[in-house]
């Protein structure tokens, strides 16, 4: 489903994804053109908090010898290491105090992806009054989906701007979308 660009209201969330330093240039897991939504995700954050809305950020946080470092047999090098400079989120992304910090990834055996997968944000969000979501962040094709996936899962009208997003490759970012489409989110061009 495409849609048009979703304005924050009431009854709404914004879910920023990973915008952190180990996904963007110069970080162990780069993704290509990732410090380039930094300032979309910034015009949504202060949407989000002009509108007083829930903002969530979410980021990896990795012990060490984490089960998905190819150290380990995964499928990445080491990334978001707890209180590494690489877990940091962007210098430039402008996160208030407000804004609700899920960490993902925290248990030394299992990789969790999506923010809504054993966080208790879901049930946070309804207790919030949150029907409808807005997702940004990184990546495209591995967290945002899973998180978008498990957003209409959990019952929510939920929509990803891909003007906030970036793919670790353009085949899984298209796969992506096409996921997401099938499930149900709207998937915003702009």
């Amino acid at each position: 489903m495409a849609s048009e660009a979703m304005r924050l209201t009431p009854g709404d969330a914004l879910i920023v994804l990973d915008v952190q330093r180990d996904f963007c240039a110069g970080g162990a897991l780069e993704v290509s053109g990732a410090d380039k939504i930094v300032s979309v995700v910034n015009e949504l954050i202060e949407e989000a908090v002009a509108a007083g809305v829930p903002l969530v950020a979410s980021r990896d946080w990795h012990p060490i010898g984490h089960a998905s470092f190819h150290d380990r047999g995964g499928p990445w090098p080491a990334h978001c290491v707890q209180g590494s400079a690489g877990a940091q989120f962007h210098p430039d992304l402008r996160l208030p105090e407000c804004a609700i910090i899920v960490s993902k990834g925290e248990s030394l055996e299992r990789d969790q992806l999506s923010a809504l997968n054993g966080t208790g944000l879901a049930e946070r969000l309804r207790q919030l009054g949150v029907r409808r979501l807005l997702i940004v962040g990184l990546a495209l094709d591995v967290c945002v989906l899973k998180t978008a996936l498990d957003a209409v899962s959990e019952g929510f009208e939920t929509h990803v701007r891909l003007s906030g997003a970036r793919a670790i490759t353009p085949e899984g970012g298209r796969d992506a979308v096409e996921k997401m489409r099938k499930a149900g989110v709207f998937v915003e061009d702009s």
